[in-house]
């Protein structure tokens, strides 16, 4: 049998790049910054335009997610000065990399809801 040459496992480079990786999955792949990312596809949104539509989020948690992803530099914070101010938030460049994966993981959790949901249940019932 002759031997193989296997692509490489995104996997293995996570664990070898350490916490850094880890760091970094954890901010891009956490439920509010995947909503926050997947709502500003559409364009700029000013914060009370994002906290009525990433449902279930506090003022807080929105706010410390957006500095986070800023702080990264995913979103980009611009601030107008007008009466009232006015602050909107936008996907960077980097950011909307992020798109398609993100689109990607949405379209696999709505193709995979029901047999997920069926799993639980049967699991819980055991």
């Amino acid at each position: 049998m002759a031997d193989r040459k296997q692509s490489p496992n995104p996997c293995d480079r996570i664990s070898s790049e350490g916490p850094m990786v880890r760091e970094v999955l954890d901010r891009v792949g956490d439920k509010w910054s995947l909503l926050i990312i997947g709502t500003l596809q559409r364009g700029p949104r000013r914060f009370g335009e994002l906290h009525q539509a990433v449902e279930g989020i506090s003022q807080r948690m929105l706010t410390l997610n957006l500095r986070h992803l800023e702080r990264d530099g995913l979103v980009t914070r611009s601030a107008y000065a007008e009466v009232p101010p006015r602050v909107e938030y936008e996907l960077t460049r980097l950011g909307e990399t992020l798109l398609e994966p993100v689109l990607a993981l949405a379209a696999w959790v709505s193709e995979n809801h029901s047999a997920i949901e069926a799993n639980r249940k049967a699991f819980d019932a055991r």
